[in-house]
């Protein structure tokens, strides 16, 4: 695995790209241009550009109506205010008028660090998932976040795409090819499966690794929660013994439940362990936070360990 890069910068580099692509972009901010890096778009854009202001209903009630204009918005702010604070104008403007918007929530999960519970969304999956419609990406590297960039900018549904505040590794080379909506199997293991999401499928990647010797493990990416690609899922779940989901959210309606939910309605008997937060988060580097509840290599280590026991 190479460098470590915030999902959410890379999320400002491809935008960047696409802007110049297509003049019908635009960015809406809530204030917060320089966390969820959308300054540079704005600074090439100026007129492409609108800051709304420490007002999430307004940003979005904005982005739907410029996409009623024939705009392709992308509404940029932390998950937790864009999803919690909106979620009215997101259900009724953009979901139910199937607007073509891309909601971009930064600072997700407890890797956002010591801005502590009040900022770590830990819920936003969830919400997001919920809605018809809606496409939920949750990229694991740079690499995949801005193959989800380019993928959002000509979309015509709406989308939520998930960010982090601090760098994870990157996993894929820069030209990799991304099938948008697809699981994707990295690793080729026979004991068990473990469903990892954003920044644990490098966790799990390594993981798998130091346990080559002793457990075999199937890595799979689901970068898209919503919707799910089912076949992809039962074709993973063959042949394995045990199955485990990673994800740096709430154990409820993330991507534990969206597996859950597939092995239970196909007759998948094999035990499933949901690895992801068991409540609100708190104050700490990422780093730390991810060491105590076990989202870090070392600890996704030791928690496939203890399920194959």
């Amino acid at each position: 695995m190479g460098n470590r890069i915030a999902t959410r910068a890379a999320f400002g580099e491809a935008l960047l790209e696409v802007g110049k692509q297509h003049e019908n972009i635009v960015t809406v901010d809530a204030d917060l241009q320089g966390s969820t890096k959308t300054k540079a778009f704005a600074k090439a854009f100026p007129h492409r550009a609108f800051n709304v202001g420490i007002a999430e209903q307004g940003l979005v009630a904005t982005a739907a109506g410029l996409a009623i204009a024939g705009k392709k918005p992308f509404a940029c702010t932390f998950a937790v205010f864009l999803t919690g604070r909106a979620y009215d104008q997101i259900r009724t403007s953009v979901a139910i008028s199937e607007l073509p918007v891309v909601l971009v929530g930064s600072h997700a999960g407890i890797l956002t660090g010591e801005d502590g519970a009040t900022h770590q969304a830990l819920e936003d999956i969830g919400l997001m998932r919920a809605l018809h419609g809606m496409m939920v990406l949750h990229p694991a590297d740079a690499a995949e976040t801005k193959a989800c960039v380019r993928y959002a900018a000509t979309c015509k549904h709406p989308v939520y795409l998930r960010l982090g505040r601090s760098g994870v590794p990157v996993i894929f080379e820069e030209n990799t090819k991304f099938e948008i909506g697809k699981v994707r199997q990295i690793t080729e293991g026979t004991d068990i499966v473990v469903f990892a999401t954003g920044p644990l499928v490098a966790s799990s990647l390594m993981a798998a690794k130091k346990l080559e010797k002793e457990i075999s493990v199937r890595v799979v990416n689901v970068s898209c929660l919503s919707p799910l690609d089912t076949e992809g899922v039962k074709k993973a779940l063959q042949g394995v013994k045990k199955v485990i989901t990673a994800e740096d959210h709430s154990v409820k309606n993330g991507l534990g439940s969206a597996i859950a939910e597939v092995m239970a309605e196909n007759g998948v008997s094999a035990p499933l362990y949901r690895h992801g937060m068991h409540g609100f988060g708190e104050s700490g580097s990422g780093m730390d936070l991810y060491k105590k509840y076990k989202f870090d290599a070392g600890g996704m280590e030791e928690v496939i360990r203890e399920v194959w026991k």
